[in-house]
């Protein structure tokens, strides 16, 4: 990651995942702690696929084009592995197929349940996310997200 914006972010998240272990006696407030971590790094996700592209566009694009894929980007939320692959294609067709490809199995799987995940706990729904499973999804979102911006530069 060479975004500092998004290196501040994962920063404030590992201090987070690593708060979480104090609380390995009490399994219900940690169960909450994963759903809130669960929350943020979905937000993750969606702010650093921004980012990426966003800066991608600033360094590659004219000013007013810049501005308008930024703008664009404003809308992109929940951000499952099928609409982060359909971002990218909007950018190069050649990417998607390569992300599509690197991302199948655990890492689609992670981003993908983040996501659903994310959802259920908005809705006030029952999830079983726990520790182990969050810090999981949260490894492989940080793998495509690494992926994401290897394609940008």
């Amino acid at each position: 990651m060479r975004n500092q914006s998004i290196v501040s972010y994962k920063q404030r998240l590992d201090n987070l995942f690593v708060q979480i272990k104090a609380f390995a006696g009490d399994p219900e407030l940690q169960s909450h702690w994963a759903m809130y971590l669960c929350v943020l790094t979905s937000g993750f996700l969606e702010t650093s696929v921004r980012e990426i592209y966003g800066s991608y566009a600033t360094k590659q694009a004219a000013p007013n084009v810049a501005n308008f894929v930024k703008n664009k980007l404003e809308d992109f939320q929940n951000p499952n592995m099928g609409k982060i692959l359909e971002l990218t294609r909007s950018f190069n067709q050649e990417w998607e197929i390569r992300l599509r490809f690197a991302t199948e199995g655990e890492i689609k799987d992670a981003v993908d349940s983040i996501v659903a995940n994310r959802h259920n706990i908005a809705h006030g729904r029952s999830v079983g996310i726990t520790y182990v499973r969050i810090k999981n999804y949260y490894d492989n979102a940080i793998k495509l997200i690494d992926l994401i911006d290897d394609q940008c530069q």
